[in-house]
């Protein structure tokens, strides 16, 4: 091997198995060597890393950028550098929410054009609706790192899939080797629980709550569960906002049903009390729940009962959360969490509950890397992965304000949160993209991570999926 082109050293390398003192080497963009201890390489560039964590970058499988259609909102340009400044190098972004949604062939290559302005590397959702199961298969071979289903009404002109529709669209998604998530609240139960609330005058926050319940939660989940092992598809359920919640997904792995879970910080930080406190700032779906369900879920977290921290970074503009001042259910439902995410898990779980580093790891970039298709490239500190790596400060101690956002529309919930543990520096493959604060200039466009099975024509080598 020729002189390393980076050698970050001196640090803490935390992986998903430990955490010990030592750096690595980089070559061509990719770790050449893991190395233990800090002695002395030659590298074209030294990072000295003492004192601080180096992280596998974050693989974040749920955020909404919401371009084509809705940039306004988001976009990948300012969307992925959101992604650099929380140490997030690989996302994956959703099929709704854009316009046209990602659910045939022809609104995949708007979304690729549109992606093509993301400065991290980037996966993306075709979805499953109700009249697009015959675009299944383009879709995947199209390159779709997964498909999304809404089993309650969903967002715009992404309508939710019917059970029938939802089971047949499993049975396909199965057969084509992929693997489909679930929005999982009960169609029935919201819907008529909402009607209610509303009839009575309720329009309050608390009544966002009321109208999204657990048990409606519970409900979707066991027939999503039910419709995998029917199907044999792989089954992701989306952030689960419940203890009971995750006991399901568990119950059902211990019968070797293929289904993973998520949860998301703002479930893990903030309360029912946070949404009255806020308002519609604090609006999401599912609904933020008690503190006592907040600290049931840290216990599955801590247990190693959830898959994966993701962010479901859900922004929209500020008139769209106002509109919920006077009647919550007319506020835009979702959480800009997306630059917080590792902060904030550093702040909640590590620093106050005692979550092992490495299973933060495990949970926000190694298990997102091997569910999605990514493992192996992605998500870990070892010889042959893409160097994505994140410098942390674990003890640097800030408190967010809305001029260090990098979203498009800077506001969020986390805005005045203090934090213990801050991103200093994040590199794609070996390539500073944040560092302090601040976006890198000329940082090159990352790259789409195609989904197995694509038949894309762009692509490394005849057997490459990374384009």
């Amino acid at each position: 091997m020729g002189l390393p082109d980076l050698y970050v050293r001196n640090g803490r390398l935390v992986t998903s198995a430990e955490v010990f003192a030592g750096g690595v080497l980089v070559a061509g963009g990719r770790i050449v060597e893991v190395v233990r201890g800090n002695p002395d390489r030659p590298a074209a560039e030294t990072i000295d890393a003492r004192g601080l964590l180096v992280l596998p970058g974050l693989v974040d499988p749920h955020v909404h950028f919401s371009e084509p259609g809705r940039g306004h909102w988001e976009g990948f340009a300012t969307g992925s550098r959101a992604a650099a400044a929380g140490g997030v190098t690989t996302g994956v972004e959703m099929p709704l929410n854009a316009s046209p949604p990602t659910i045939n062939a022809e609104a995949l290559a708007m979304k690729r054009a549109a992606a093509r302005q993301s400065i991290v590397d980037h996966g993306l959702w075709g979805g499953l609706v109700t009249d697009n199961r015959a675009d299944l298969a383009d879709l995947h071979a199209g390159g779709v790192t997964a498909f999304k289903a809404f089993m309650c009404t969903g967002s715009f002109d992404f309508p939710r899939a019917d059970d029938l529709v939802l089971a047949d669209g499993m049975a396909t998604i199965a057969r084509l080797g992929s693997l489909v998530a679930v929005h999982a609240e009960d169609e029935e139960m919201t819907r008529r629980l909402t009607a209610d609330l509303r009839a009575a005058g309720r329009r309050d926050c608390k009544a966002w709550g009321e109208a999204r319940p657990v048990i409606a939660e519970l409900s979707a989940i066991r027939s999503a569960i039910e419709m995998a092992e029917r199907s044999g598809a792989r089954l992701h359920v989306v952030h689960v906002s419940s203890a009971a919640g995750i006991d399901l997904i568990s119950a059902a792995k211990r019968r070797g049903v293929p289904v993973t879970a998520e949860t998301c910080p703002h479930y893990l930080v903030f309360s029912e009390g946070d949404l009255e406190r806020l308002g519609p700032l604090a609006k999401c779906a599912p609904p933020l729940r008690a503190q006592q369900e907040v600290e049931a879920l840290w216990e599955r977290v801590l247990d190693g009962a959830v898959d994966i921290i993701a962010s479901d970074h859900s922004p929209c503009l500020w008139e769209e959360k106002a509109a919920g001042d006077d009647d919550i259910f007319e506020a835009w439902g979702g959480i800009s969490g997306l630059q917080s995410t590792l902060p904030a898990m550093l702040t909640e779980g590590v620093h106050r509950r005692g979550l092992p580093l490495a299973a933060l790891v495990r949970m926000t970039a190694t298990n997102p890397a091997r569910i999605f298709g990514f493992a192996g490239r992605k998500g870990e500190l070892a010889a042959g992965c893409d160097a994505d790596i994140v410098i942390v400060d674990p003890d640097a101690e800030t408190v967010l304000t809305a001029d260090q956002l990098q979203y498009r529309n800077r506001h969020s919930v986390y805005v005045g949160s203090a934090m213990r543990g801050a991103v200093k520096r994040t590199l794609l493959r070996g390539l500073t993209i944040f560092c302090e604060g601040q976006i890198m200039p000329d940082v090159p466009p990352g790259r789409f991570l195609a989904g197995p099975g694509a038949e894309l024509k762009t692509l490394e080598g005849p057997q490459s999926r990374w384009v």
